[in-house]
């Protein structure tokens, strides 16, 4: 005796022709915020180390945290901001030197 079997349709996915939507992360400025213990020097260092900075453009965001109390490092999403804070703070802590980041949301992203 033989077992019928039963073909089931065969169902294929539907292929997406379009390209999806993809929206923008939010981004999140890394502000560094003036204290009067860490060296200048010290601070265009930071900023040519871990954001990227030329040296001329180091030492303009330095000036501005030194008599504005803060300037904006760079633009990132969250966790991009959030692990630069992290560690910028760090190696700070590890030099010696009391200065702190905060990260903000950009309204404009």
């Amino acid at each position: 005796m033989t077992t019928p079997t039963i073909e089931a349709p065969v169902v294929t996915p539907d292929i997406q022709t379009e390209k999806p939507e993809l929206k923008k992360p939010p981004m999140y400025k890394v502000i560094m915020l003036n204290d009067d213990f860490t060296p200048m020097d010290f601070v265009v260092d930071l900023l040519c180390s871990y954001f990227s900075k030329t040296h001329e453009e180091a030492t303009e965001i330095m000036l501005c945290i030194h008599h504005q109390g803060q300037a904006v490092c760079g633009c990132y999403p969250r966790d991009v901001a959030e692990s630069k804070v992290a560690q910028v703070e760090g190696y700070c802590t590890a030099q010696g030197h009391p200065l702190k980041c905060r990260i903000e949301a950009d309204p404009n992203s």
